[in-house]
Protein backbone atom coordinates (compact mmCIF):
# COMPACT_ATOMS: atom_id res chain seq x y z
CA UNK A 1 0.00 0.00 0.00
CA UNK A 2 2.85 2.02 0.92
CA UNK A 3 4.32 1.41 -2.65
CA UNK A 4 1.22 2.37 -4.46
CA UNK A 5 0.61 5.77 -2.55
CA UNK A 6 4.58 6.29 -3.36
CA UNK A 7 3.89 6.04 -6.29
CA UNK A 8 0.84 7.97 -7.18
CA UNK A 9 2.02 10.90 -5.12
CA UNK A 10 5.06 10.77 -7.84
CA UNK A 11 2.84 11.00 -10.86
CA UNK A 12 0.50 14.11 -9.07
CA UNK A 13 4.16 15.45 -8.51
CA UNK A 14 5.15 15.29 -12.03
CA UNK A 15 1.58 16.23 -13.60
CA UNK A 16 1.72 19.61 -11.18
CA UNK A 17 5.26 20.33 -12.79
CA UNK A 18 4.30 20.07 -16.41
CA UNK A 19 1.02 22.30 -15.34
CA UNK A 20 3.41 24.76 -13.91
CA UNK A 21 5.39 24.86 -16.93
CA UNK A 22 3.36 24.75 -19.61
CA UNK A 23 1.37 27.58 -17.72
CA UNK A 24 4.61 29.91 -17.73
CA UNK A 25 5.56 29.17 -21.08
CA UNK A 26 1.67 29.40 -22.64
CA UNK A 27 1.12 33.24 -21.53
CA UNK A 28 3.26 36.46 -21.61
CA UNK A 29 4.22 38.27 -18.18
CA UNK A 30 2.74 41.96 -18.32
CA UNK A 31 6.10 43.52 -18.27
CA UNK A 32 6.47 41.05 -21.85
CA UNK A 33 3.28 42.63 -22.63
CA UNK A 34 4.07 45.96 -21.83
CA UNK A 35 7.13 45.76 -23.88
CA UNK A 36 5.84 44.40 -27.04
CA UNK A 37 3.32 46.97 -26.78
CA UNK A 38 6.00 49.85 -26.18
CA UNK A 39 8.18 48.90 -29.73
CA UNK A 40 5.15 48.43 -31.73
CA UNK A 41 4.27 51.93 -30.73
CA UNK A 42 7.82 53.24 -31.22
CA UNK A 43 7.71 51.41 -35.01
CA UNK A 44 4.35 53.03 -35.08
CA UNK A 45 5.40 56.34 -34.63
CA UNK A 46 8.57 55.80 -36.74
CA UNK A 47 6.37 55.19 -39.45
CA UNK A 48 3.87 58.10 -39.77
CA UNK A 49 6.47 60.54 -41.41
CA UNK A 50 6.90 58.38 -43.98
CA UNK A 51 2.96 57.36 -44.68
CA UNK A 52 2.75 60.99 -44.81
CA UNK A 53 5.47 61.89 -47.23
CA UNK A 54 4.75 59.42 -49.59
CA UNK A 55 0.88 60.31 -49.98
CA UNK A 56 2.17 64.29 -50.28
CA UNK A 57 4.41 63.05 -52.87
CA UNK A 58 2.23 60.83 -54.51
CA UNK A 59 -0.51 63.67 -54.84
CA UNK A 60 2.42 66.22 -56.15
CA UNK A 61 3.01 63.51 -59.07
CA UNK A 62 -0.66 63.47 -59.67
CA UNK A 63 -0.92 67.51 -59.91
CA UNK A 64 2.45 67.20 -62.54
CA UNK A 65 0.85 64.92 -64.26
CA UNK A 66 -2.84 66.38 -64.69
CA UNK A 67 -0.87 70.25 -65.38
CA UNK A 68 1.02 68.69 -68.13
CA UNK A 69 -2.11 66.39 -69.70
CA UNK A 70 -4.14 69.71 -69.68
CA UNK A 71 -1.15 71.76 -71.07
CA UNK A 72 -0.18 69.47 -73.62
CA UNK A 73 -4.21 69.95 -74.93
CA UNK A 74 -4.13 73.31 -74.40
CA UNK A 75 -0.72 73.25 -76.90
CA UNK A 76 -2.75 70.52 -79.25
CA UNK A 77 -5.99 72.91 -79.78
CA UNK A 78 -3.29 75.90 -80.53
CA UNK A 79 -1.49 73.85 -82.89
CA UNK A 80 -4.78 72.87 -84.77
CA UNK A 81 -6.06 77.01 -84.63
CA UNK A 82 -2.81 77.67 -85.89
CA UNK A 83 -3.27 75.62 -88.87
CA UNK A 84 -6.42 77.08 -89.24
CA UNK A 85 -7.84 73.20 -88.82
CA UNK A 86 -10.55 74.16 -86.07
CA UNK A 87 -12.80 77.58 -85.99
CA UNK A 88 -11.76 80.03 -83.24
CA UNK A 89 -13.56 83.46 -82.14
CA UNK A 90 -12.09 86.06 -82.96
CA UNK A 91 -9.64 87.44 -79.99
CA UNK A 92 -8.37 84.28 -78.70
CA UNK A 93 -5.41 84.07 -80.16
CA UNK A 94 -5.96 80.65 -80.95
CA UNK A 95 -6.42 79.43 -77.88
CA UNK A 96 -9.45 77.68 -76.09
CA UNK A 97 -12.43 79.71 -74.47
CA UNK A 98 -12.40 77.82 -71.34
CA UNK A 99 -11.24 73.84 -70.42
CA UNK A 100 -14.89 72.65 -71.00
CA UNK A 101 -14.07 72.90 -74.70
CA UNK A 102 -11.11 70.75 -74.56
CA UNK A 103 -13.62 68.09 -73.04
CA UNK A 104 -16.51 68.59 -75.40
CA UNK A 105 -14.13 69.31 -78.76
CA UNK A 106 -14.51 71.22 -81.84
CA UNK A 107 -15.47 70.38 -85.44
CA UNK A 108 -12.51 69.63 -87.65
CA UNK A 109 -12.63 71.60 -90.63
CA UNK A 110 -15.11 74.02 -92.36
CA UNK A 111 -16.92 70.77 -94.22
CA UNK A 112 -15.92 67.83 -92.04
CA UNK A 113 -18.22 66.01 -89.11
CA UNK A 114 -15.72 64.59 -87.27
CA UNK A 115 -14.87 65.95 -83.75
CA UNK A 116 -11.76 66.34 -82.40
CA UNK A 117 -11.43 66.04 -78.30
CA UNK A 118 -8.75 66.94 -76.17
CA UNK A 119 -9.29 65.82 -72.74
CA UNK A 120 -11.94 62.96 -71.76
CA UNK A 121 -12.46 64.93 -68.70
CA UNK A 122 -11.41 68.09 -66.88
CA UNK A 123 -9.52 65.99 -63.60
CA UNK A 124 -9.70 67.21 -60.04
CA UNK A 125 -6.36 69.36 -58.74
CA UNK A 126 -5.27 66.31 -56.10
CA UNK A 127 -4.38 69.27 -53.55
CA UNK A 128 -7.87 70.77 -53.60
CA UNK A 129 -10.05 68.07 -54.51
CA UNK A 130 -12.12 70.00 -57.01
CA UNK A 131 -11.73 70.45 -60.76
CA UNK A 132 -12.03 73.93 -59.97
CA UNK A 133 -8.32 75.25 -61.72
CA UNK A 134 -6.64 78.67 -61.56
CA UNK A 135 -6.63 79.68 -65.18
CA UNK A 136 -4.50 82.57 -67.10
CA UNK A 137 -5.35 83.88 -70.43
CA UNK A 138 -2.96 85.67 -73.00
CA UNK A 139 -3.89 88.92 -72.27
CA UNK A 140 -3.71 88.55 -68.25
CA UNK A 141 -0.51 89.34 -65.85
CA UNK A 142 2.04 86.67 -65.76
CA UNK A 143 1.55 86.96 -62.23
CA UNK A 144 -2.24 87.69 -62.03
CA UNK A 145 -4.59 85.06 -59.91
CA UNK A 146 -7.51 86.24 -61.74
CA UNK A 147 -8.55 85.21 -65.36
CA UNK A 148 -9.66 87.08 -67.58
CA UNK A 149 -11.58 84.98 -69.20
CA UNK A 150 -11.48 85.19 -73.30
CA UNK A 151 -8.99 81.72 -73.58
CA UNK A 152 -7.18 79.90 -71.28
CA UNK A 153 -3.40 79.65 -72.11
CA UNK A 154 -1.99 78.18 -68.96
CA UNK A 155 -3.80 76.06 -66.25
CA UNK A 156 -2.26 76.08 -62.47
CA UNK A 157 -3.62 74.70 -58.95
CA UNK A 158 -5.18 76.95 -56.77
CA UNK A 159 -3.89 75.04 -53.32
CA UNK A 160 -1.59 77.93 -51.81
CA UNK A 161 -0.02 74.69 -49.84
CA UNK A 162 3.72 74.29 -50.34
CA UNK A 163 5.18 71.75 -51.69
CA UNK A 164 8.21 69.29 -50.86
CA UNK A 165 10.72 71.15 -53.20
CA UNK A 166 9.43 74.67 -51.08
CA UNK A 167 7.65 76.23 -54.20
CA UNK A 168 4.17 77.03 -53.81
CA UNK A 169 1.41 74.39 -56.04
CA UNK A 170 -0.58 77.30 -57.64
CA UNK A 171 3.21 78.48 -59.09
CA UNK A 172 3.38 75.12 -60.85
Amino acid sequence: MNRTHTHLDANRALRRRRAVRVGAAAGMTLIELILACSILLILTSAAMPIMRYTIVHKREQELRYDLREMRDAIDRYKDLADRNLIRIEVGSEGYPPDLETLVKGVQLGAGNDRKIRFLRKIPKDPMTGQTDWNLLAVQDDPDSTSWGGKNVFDVHSKSQSTANDGTKYSEW
